[in-house]
């Protein structure tokens, strides 16, 4: 078992959690049921899946987690460039949070190849 609050990975994606949540509320209330609840769940989803995923027996059980976490990072990637074609995001936010969002991607990447299954 790993100790998920001392993972950076998780650090970071609870903070990058919380900037989703930060800026959403400037969505449309049309989006409230659409883009802004995808957003936010997918955003949920990552540390979420890190944390559960440390609580395995195994690092394969780990592992198929942290494949999800990876998931719900690309599924992120690809609302984000929605909101951006949808103009709810511009250009300077859209690049700072793919930023964020790829230093997880490869945090997440490097501590999975390291555990061994």
């Amino acid at each position: 078992m790993h100790r998920f609050k001392d993972l950076e990975i998780w650090k970071k994606s609870r903070l990058f959690c919380s900037t989703i949540y930060e800026i959403t509320p400037s969505f449309p209330e049309s989006e409230k049921f659409g883009l802004t609840n995808q957003l936010r769940r997918a955003a949920v989803s990552i540390p979420s899946n890190i944390a559960e995923g440390s609580s395995r027996l195994s690092n394969k059980d780990f592992s198929r987690f942290l494949q999800i976490t990876l998931g719900s990072a690309y599924e992120i990637e690809t609302q984000l460039l929605i909101a951006f074609d949808l103009k709810l995001i511009n250009d300077g936010e859209l690049n700072t949070l793919l930023k964020e969002l790829n230093a997880i991607v490869k945090m997440t990447s490097k501590f999975k190849s390291t555990l061994k299954v």
